[in-house]
């Protein structure tokens, strides 16, 4: 999750580009023109800000250049109209990441487009990578304690990794803690997840493309494997990968080389894999969805993560510390009481640490105090009751609430729950208020 600014003076635009980058797990603020934007820059800090080139008051290059003189490690992406790409590629001079041509009618290439902006914040900044996450695993429970051992024991060979658990309970801050724990550190950690790109974008994305390799392809790109050459890759949700690229990824793992899309060089590749999946390989195998020989090549090394609700010495411990980074985040100081300990303590959290890190941050937002308010936290803890009984729309509104609630208010992910598509969740989103 990052955050990020979107300044656009078109309401529509700004409601669309909220409602995307919101389904992708940001957090997100919207500003009316410029002069809002720069306003709120200057109040907090983000990590990317989208803003459109031409607005009232300060234009996106004026934009631009304040952040950049300020803030220079946040990234921008501009949106033009087709008239202004010379003006943008001017702004790309300035210190832009990159435009994109308006209308906007893929939401797929704005996420993707931001994933890569974040990403190379994320590679500026973290060039040797210290700690593993502002989502602690916390090892008091003996269950983690398990899983840190056996982190240390495969952290310093070259054996691919394969992470299982349940969704939330914090499979990427293991990869990063074990990409920690390595000789590899102080090289690139890169992640990927199948679930959040497209099939057709996602070989690019691996592999990168060579100019002119398809449509679009206007100059070489490299992909995240090349990328993290030296480092660690990090392939989370590896069960949705499509069985045409698990083959590819196959060819990767033995021979520690790959072919760019459209290109018939190959480049050689030093990389440690680590995977993660939420979903049982095994089964996936026997049904014919998961190819046999890369099931043995991922789960050389696998780990499993247990859920929260089977390390209950680590449930207060582990609030505390989200709830730490949380008061930072919002600039005061809020902690847990007696109230708020016991009411953590009787949920199950079948979201895991993401679910508690959500309810811990709304809990805090909504509290007045210095200490957490239970209620609020009682509440947001809650499931959303599905009625048994009622009309179909109250059905299909109950079991959509419940699907946001599971996946912690990621729109793509509560889409894929309900076996839908995104853009069908957004319309039922705005038709039941939601």
């Amino acid at each position: 999750m990052a955050r990020i600014l979107v300044a656009d003076d078109e309401p529509g635009l700004r409601s669309f580009l909220t409602e995307v980058l919101t389904g992708d797990g940001h957090q997100v603020t919207a500003a009316k023109d410029g002069l809002e934007a720069a306003a709120l820059a200057d109040k907090q800090q983000f990590a990317l800000v989208v803003t459109d080139l031409k607005m009232p008051g300060l234009d996106g290059l004026g934009l631009l250049r304040k952040l950049k003189a300020e803030q220079p490690e946040v990234e921008v992406v501009l949106l033009t109209a087709h008239g202004d790409v010379a003006t943008a590629v001017e702004a790309m001079r300035l210190g832009a990441f990159d435009f994109i041509q308006k209308p906007l009618a893929d939401p797929d290439q704005l996420s993707l487009l931001c994933t890569r902006a974040l990403e190379r914040r994320s590679m500026k900044g973290e060039k040797t990578l210290r700690s593993a996450s502002p989502l602690p695993l916390t090892y008091g429970d003996p269950a983690m304690q398990r899983v840190e051992h056996a982190l240390g024991k495969v952290a310093r060979t070259n054996a691919t990794v394969l992470l299982l658990g349940e969704s939330g309970v914090g499979k990427e801050v293991a990869a990063r803690e074990l990409h920690r724990l390595s000789d590899r550190a102080a090289k690139p950690f890169v992640a990927v997840n199948c679930a959040a790109i497209s099939e057709q974008l996602l070989e690019s994305e691996l592999f990168g493309h060579e100019k002119g390799a398809f449509t679009g392809a206007t100059e070489r790109h490299q992909g995240k494997l090349e990328l993290a050459d030296g480092g660690t890759f990090f392939l989370d949700e590896i069960g949705e990968l499509q069985l045409s690229l698990q083959a590819k990824l196959l060819r990767v793992i033995q021979e520690r080389r790959m072919e760019r899309v459209g290109g018939t060089r190959a480049i050689e590749l030093d990389v440690r894999f680590v995977a993660a999946t939420n979903r049982d390989l095994a089964a996936m195998v026997k049904a014919g969805t998961f190819r046999e020989d890369l099931y043995h090549r991922v789960a050389v090394f696998p780990i499993a993560i247990p859920p929260l609700r089977d390390r209950p010495a680590d449930l207060v411990p582990l609030a505390r510390a989200l709830l730490q980074t949380i008061a930072r985040e919002l600039g005061r100081k809020v902690e847990l009481d007696d109230a708020s300990i016991a009411a953590i303590q009787a949920r199950p959290w079948p979201g895991n640490v993401r679910e508690l890190r959500n309810a811990l941050e709304r809990a805090a937002i909504l509290s007045d105090g210095p200490t957490l308010d239970a209620a609020h936290l009682v509440e947001v803890g809650a499931p959303a009751p599905v009625a048994a009984k009622g009309t179909l729309d109250e059905l299909e509104r109950a079991a959509i609430a419940e699907a946001l609630r599971a996946e912690g208010g990621n729109r793509r992910k509560a889409a894929a729950r309900l076996g839908i598509a995104e853009r069908t969740l957004y319309d039922k989103l705005k038709r039941f208020g939601l």
